[in-house]
C-alpha cells in the first residue's frame, strides 16, 4: 500500500487534520502538533488526543501512514549550551505528544553547526540529542530528514545520516525520511531513471532501505546541488515527473507516508490523483 498525502493544517485542533488529508484524497498525511514557530505550546487536551484518533479512524488513516514534523526552531546540533536545551526540550514535547496521539514517528531536521563547531562535533551533538529524548519516550521513532545543505545545514550527505544513526543507542527507533527537492538540491540527481537508480543505491549502501521510513516528494525550483531549499509543485520543476513516478511503481517505497510539500496547495488533490494511478490505486489518469 502507498501512503500518499501531504502536508496538511491543524489549525483549530489536530483533531481537524484528518477530516482536510480526506478531502483531497489522500491515503496518507502530515502535521504539526503544535504551532511550528514557536517553543511553547498549550498541552493537548483530551478532546484533542481523543479526536484525533476518532478522526484517523473515520478517514481510514491506519498510524504507519501518519508523519507529523517537528518544529523549526528546533537545532538539535546546537553549538551553544543555552541553545541546544531549547532545542531539546522542545524535541522531547513533540516527542512526547505523539505518543499521546498513538503517532509512531515524528520527522525532523537534524540541526545546524552555526560555524561555531566541527561537522563532525555537530553530528556527535545531534545523536546525543536524539539518544536524550528517546530515553525519555516510549515507542515513537525518531525520523531524521535529510536536508538541502542550505547555510550551515547538516545531513545533507547520505554519510552524515549514517553516521548519526551509527551513534543512535536504540537503533530500531531511528529512521530517515527522503525529501526529493532536498536531495536534489544537495547534488543527488533524481531528475533521471538512471540517477534515481544510482541515488537510491547509495543510499542502500551508506544507510540502508531498511531506514527508510518516509519521504517528502517535492520537486526544486533551484538548480542540482544548488544547496538550496526552494519546493516546487510536481513536474514544474527542475526534477520532473520521473523519479515520482518511479516511486509509485517501486514497491521498496510502500507502507511509509509519501508526502506532498509543494507549494500550490490548491494543486495537492491533482498531484494526490496522479501518484495514485500511477500506484495503481485509481484507474483514471489525470494528465501531467
Amino acid at each position: 500500500m502507498k501512503y500518499i498525502g501531504a502536508h496538511v493544517s491543524a489549525a483549530g485542533g489536530v483533531e481537524n487534520s484528518p477530516g482536510r488529508a480526506n478531502e483531497i484524497g489522500a491515503t496518507g498525511f502530515a502535521l504539526f502538533t503544535k504551532n511550528q514557530r514557536r517553543w511553547k505550546a498549550k498541552p493537548l487536551s483530551e478532546e484533542n488526543i481523543a479526536g484525533f484518533k476518532e478522526q484517523c479512524q473515520r478517514f481510514d488513516f491506519p498510524v504507519e501512514a501518519i508523519m507529523p514534523h517537528d518544529s523549526y526552531l528546533i537545532n538539535l546540533g546546537h553549538p551553544e549550551k543555552e541553545g541546544l536545551k531549547k532545542s531539546r526540550d522542545a524535541f522531547l514535547d513533540e516527542l512526547q505528544r505523539c505518543e499521546q496521539l498513538g503517532i509512531q514517528k515524528l520527522n525532523f531536521h537534524p540541526g545546524s553547526h552555526l560555524n561555531k563547531h566541527s561537522e563532525e562535533d555537530c553530528i556527535t551533538v545531534i545523536a546525543e540529542s536524539i539518544n536524550l529524548a528517546l530515553d525519555q519516550t516510549e515507542f515513537v521513532k525518531a525520523v531524521i530528514e535529510n536536508t538541502a545543505g542550505q547555510g550551515t545545514n547538516m545531513g545533507f550527505r547520505f554519510e552524515h545520516i549514517a553516521a548519526m544513526i551509527e551513534k543512535v543507542e536504540q537503533k530500531d527507533r531511528v529512521g530517515v525520511c527522503i525529501d526529493t527537492a532536498h536531495a536534489y538540491a544537495a547534488g543527488y540527481d533524481l531528475s533521471s531513471e538512471v540517477g534515481f537508480e544510482e541515488t537510491f543505491a547509495q543510499f542502500d549502501l551508506i544507510v540502508g532501505f531498511r531506514k527508510l521510513m518516509g519521504m517528502h516528494l517535492n520537486d526544486s525550483k533551484k538548480e542540482l546541488g544548488s544547496k538550496v531549499d526552494r519546493h516546487e509543485s510536481l513536474g514544474d520543476g527542475l526534477i520532473g515527473w520521473t523519479p515520482f513516478k518511479l516511486i509509485m511503481e517501486d514497491s521498496r517505497f510502500d507502507e511509509i507516508p509519501l508526502i506532498l510539500e509543494t507549494p500550490n496547495t490548491e494543486r495537492w488533490a491533482e498531484e494526490i490523483h496522479q501518484l495514485k494511478q500511477w500506484a495503481g490505486l485509481v484507474e483514471d489518469k489525470v494528465e501531467s
